[in-house]
């Protein structure tokens, strides 16, 4: 049963999107207000019931989709394993309690929630996703929104810099991301009809634009200082990170994506050091003292 409910909420990109919001999270806390930890696990709470809903509620929405393409055709829903009334009462019960709760937190946040959902089953899923090669640059908006509903929850000047920083580090790995796992299964995109980049451009070109957002990501983490206060750990982190992930890139063109997993590895390594890197710059103080 656990798997079931796990496989239909795609469990471990939940996890990966409660990393990145508690990321949001820390660097948007402000320092003189004391810690609560009802208010955190409030919004663990809540951004796991958002994030999981909408996963769900996708898989509702793509059943038929995924019945055609052999990496999803064994999802709870395509399988008949639950059935799509089933899995729509479920997703939304989830979603309204993620929303209520992280609005119950803060309105900015909630409203965040709200848009990222609208766009994400809405715009991406129904519009963009089964009609447009490049659906995965507007897709990136709402993928990246999560690390936005963390600062908002303690900060709803969500257009400050550092919280800017934390919204285009998300933003721009979506895309090599995606693309990458796009190229290892376009053959299931083919099936299912979905107009990806290798699908409809081939694997050079797709390869050619991971590398252009490849280079803007690395470029906005190293530019990290020109959003927010940085120190010796920018140096520490960030530095190596960025020059392992252009690393792993040229391998990858190279080798026209034949070695796409050690690329794929250090782009998602990368993000968490590249979102975490604020958070440790900011909290350094309570271990050691800040120069």
């Amino acid at each position: 049963m656990f798997k079931t409910f796990s496989s239909l909420t795609k469990f471990g990109i939940v996890i990966f999107v409660l990393l990145t919001g508690v990321a949001g999270y820390a660097t948007g806390y402000q320092v003189e207000v004391p810690f609560d930890w009802k208010h955190f696990f409030t919004f663990i709470a809540g951004l796991y019931f958002l994030s999981s809903g909408s996963l769900a509620l996708n898989q509702v929405q793509e059943y038929k989709l995924d019945q055609k393409m052999p990496r999803t055709k064994n999802r709870p829903i395509a399988s008949g394993k639950i059935t799509p009334a089933a899995g729509l009462i479920l997703s939304v019960a989830m979603l309204f309690c993620g929303f209520n709760l992280l609005h119950s937190l803060s309105p900015m946040a909630g409203y965040v929630s709200a848009f990222s959902v609208a766009l994400y089953n809405g715009f991406y899923t129904c519009i963009w996703k089964p009609k447009w090669i490049f659906a995965a640059v507007p897709g990136a908006i709402p993928g990246a929104l999560p690390i936005t509903i963390g600062y908002a929850v303690n900060n709803e000047h969500i257009f400050n810099s550092d919280s800017i920083y934390l919204f285009l580090i998300m933003f721009l790995w979506q895309m090599p991301h995606f693309w990458t796992l796009a190229i290892k299964y376009k053959e299931d995109y083919r099936l299912g009809g979905i107009p990806t980049l290798p699908t409809a451009l081939g694997v050079k070109k797709t390869v050619f634009q991971v590398g252009l957002y490849t280079f803007c990501y690395a470029g906005v983490a190293l530019a990290a200082p020109f959003f927010l206060h940085t120190s010796w750990f920018f140096v520490a982190l960030v530095f190596p990170f960025a020059f392992m992930l252009l690393k792993e890139f040229f391998t990858m063109y190279r080798t026209d994506a034949d070695k796409w997993l050690p690329f794929f590895m250090w782009t998602n390594i990368s993000l968490l050091v590249f979102t975490f890197v604020p958070v440790i710059d900011k909290w350094s103080f309570l271990v050691i003292d800040r120069v």
